[in-house]
C-alpha cells in the first residue's frame, strides 16, 4: 500500500494494519481533514478516487481511537502528572511542545482532554468535543506516550454520564460543598451534634467504630506523628463526614456506569474556606481507602492562597512546613499523590512541592492557556482584546461569585485610555489578568469565534507561547 501518494496534500501518515490515515487539506477550501486508504469501516466522508475524505468530528475521531491505541486515554496512577485545561480547543500542540521542550525524557505524565462541569456549562461545550479537540491534536501531532483524560469538578453523580461516553479515564469528584467549613471553629457540643447528623448509612459505619478505631490512636509517618483524641476525631468528621459520603455516593455510581472498566479517581476539597489540617488528610484517606475507594490523588486545601491566573499568596515557609505533614500522611498510605489546583502560574511554591513530594504530584491548571490565547490577541488584533476586556470589565461582577479573589477591578483601565502597545502588559497585570480569567464564559461566549480564527490565523505564535509558558511550570518538576 503506498503511504505517499494521496490526491490532497497529506502529513501525518500513520498505517496500521489495513488502512493509511493522514491529515491533508481540502484543496477546494483548505479545510483539514483525515484521508483514510484502505479499510475506513466506521469512518464517514466523501469518497474520492481510493480514499475516504473524512471531517474531523467525534464520530470519525471515536473510530480512529478504536484504530490507533495510542489515541486513547488511560488511568496514569499515582505518577507525576500535568493537567492541561483548554477551554478553546486549540491548545494541546502547544502543551505538547512544552511538555518535548522541557521534559524530554517523559516523565511528566500529561492530562490532555480536561474540562470541569462548570467550565463546560459556561463555554456550552460537553465533554465529548473536548475528547475530539484532544484527540485530532494528539493525531496530528503523533502523541504516542500514555496521556489522561479528567472530568473535572463532579459534583453531582449525573454529571458523571457524558464523560464516560466520552471515555474519560480520570474522575475528580469535588465535594466541597458538603464540607462543613463552620467546624473548624466549632465547640465540642456543637460538633457532636452535628456528628450525630451525619449520612451513617451511607458512610456504613458508626461514631462508635470510628472512636475505637481513631481516639487514642497515634501515627507515625516519616518525622511526623499525629495523635487523634476524641475532639480531634469530632472535627474532621463534622468538617468532611458529608463530604465523604457525598464522594461515595458519586463513586459508587461511577463504578456502575463504567462497568468494571479501571479509572483514576481524585477526591477534591480545595474550594473551602479554610485548611485542611494533615488530621484531616489521614482521616478523608484511609475513610476512603478502607471502602476500596481506587484513589490517586487528593486536593487538599492548603494554607496561603491559591487563586485564578496568579502565583501563590502566603508565606513560603509556613506553606512548606505544612505540605511536609501532608506528604508524610500520604507517604504513610503510598498508593496516591497530592494535587494542587489552581495549579497554573504557582511558580514560587513549585520548586518546593517537587523537593518535597518528588513525583508524586498532579498540577491542574485550566485558563491559563486561555490567557496565552489572550496575549496573542493583544499582540496580533488590538481591536479584538479591547473588545474582549470591554466585555470582562462588563461581566466581572456576575462571573466572579464561584471564584475566591483578591482583584479590584477598578485598577484595570478602560481598553479605550491603553495604547496598542501597552495591551500586551495586561496579561501579566494582576487585577487584569485575574479578571480575564474569571470571565472566560462571557469573553469567549461573545467573542470565541473571532479567537479561534485569530489564533488559526497565527497557529505558531500560540505554540510558542503556550511551550515557553509550560516549559517554566514543568522544568522545576524534572530537574528535581
Amino acid at each position: 500500500m503506498n503511504t505517499m501518494q494521496f490526491p490532497i496534500n497529506a502529513h501525518r501518515v500513520v498505517q496500521m494494519n489495513d488502512a493509511v490515515y493522514a491529515l491533508g487539506r481540502s484543496s477546494s477550501n483548505g479545510t483539514l481533514q483525515l484521508i483514510v486508504r484502505g479499510n475506513s469501516t466506521g469512518f464517514h466522508g466523501e469518497q474520492q478516487d481510493d480514499v475516504l475524505l473524512c471531517p474531523l468530528d467525534a464520530e470519525n475521531a471515536r473510530t480512529l481511537q478504536e484504530r490507533l491505541p495510542w489515541l486513547r486515554p488511560q488511568p496514569l496512577g499515582s505518577r507525576l502528572s500535568f493537567g492541561f485545561g483548554d477551554r478553546i480547543g486549540l491548545a494541546t500542540p502547544g502543551h505538547i511542545d512544552a511538555l518535548r521542550s522541557a521534559d524530554p525524557a517523559g516523565r511528566v505524565a500529561p492530562i490532555f482532554a480536561q474540562q470541569s462541569v462548570r467550565e463546560n456549562q459556561r463555554l456550552n461545550r460537553t465533554p465529548q468535543e473536548v475528547m475530539t479537540a484532544a484527540v485530532w491534536s494528539l493525531f496530528a501531532e503523533d502523541w504516542r506516550l500514555p496521556w489522561g483524560a479528567d472530568a473535572d469538578h463532579v459534583k453531582e453523580p449525573e454529571h458523571l454520564a457524558p464523560y464516560v461516553a466520552a471515555g474519560y479515564t480520570f474522575y475528580t469528584i469535588d465535594p466541597s460543598d458538603h464540607v462543613d467549613n463552620a467546624a473548624h471553629t466549632d465547640d465540642p457540643a456543637v460538633l457532636r451534634s452535628k456528628c450525630e447528623a451525619l449520612p451513617w448509612d451511607i458512610l456504613e459505619t458508626t461514631y462508635l467504630s470510628l472512636c475505637e478505631e481513631y481516639c487514642g490512636r497515634t501515627i507515625v509517618a516519616e518525622k511526623t506523628m499525629l495523635h487523634f483524641d476524641e475532639e480531634t476525631l469530632l472535627r474532621a468528621l463534622a468538617k468532611y463526614g458529608r463530604a465523604l459520603a457525598h464522594t461515595l455516593r458519586i463513586a459508587a455510581a461511577l463504578r456502575i456506569a463504567l462497568g468494571g472498566t479501571s479509572f483514576d479517581l481524585e477526591m477534591s476539597v480545595d474550594e473551602t474556606d479554610t485548611p485542611t489540617s494533615a488530621h484531616e488528610h489521614f482521616f478523608i484517606a484511609n475513610e476512603l481507602l478502607r471502602r476500596g475507594i481506587p484513589l490517586v490523588s487528593l486536593a487538599p486545601r492548603f494554607v496561603g492562597k491559591f487563586q485564578k491566573g496568579v502565583d501563590y499568596m502566603g508565606n513560603l515557609a509556613e506553606f512548606e512546613a505544612e505540605l511536609m505533614r501532608h506528604v508524610a500522611v500520604m507517604r504513610h498510605f503510598d498508593c496516591y499523590k497530592l494535587s494542587v489546583h489552581t495549579g497554573s502560574d504557582k511558580f514560587s511554591i513549585y520548586p518546593i512541592l517537587a523537593r518535597c513530594a518528588g513525583e508524586n504530584v498532579h498540577i491542574k491548571t485550566a485558563g491559563t492557556s486561555y490567557l496565552e490565547a489572550l496575549r496573542v490577541a493583544a499582540l496580533r488584533a488590538p481591536d479584538l482584546f479591547r473588545q474582549m476586556l470591554e466585555t470582562g470589565r462588563t461581566c466581572y461582577e456576575k462571573d466572579k461569585k464561584t471564584y475566591f479573589l483578591d482583584c479590584r477591578p477598578e485598577r484595570v483601565p478602560p481598553a479605550s485610555t491603553l495604547d496598542d502597545a501597552d495591551l500586551p502588559n495586561l496579561l501579566d497585570q494582576f487585577d487584569a489578568r485575574q479578571l480575564l480569567h474569571v470571565t472566560f464564559g462571557s469573553i469567549l461566549t461573545t467573542h470565541g469565534t473571532a479567537l479561534r480564527n485569530l489564533l488559526a490565523t497565527y497557529p505558531n505564535d500560540y505554540r510558542s507561547a503556550l511551550r515557553d509558558h509550560f516549559a517554566r511550570h514543568i522544568q522545576p518538576f524534572v530537574q528535581a
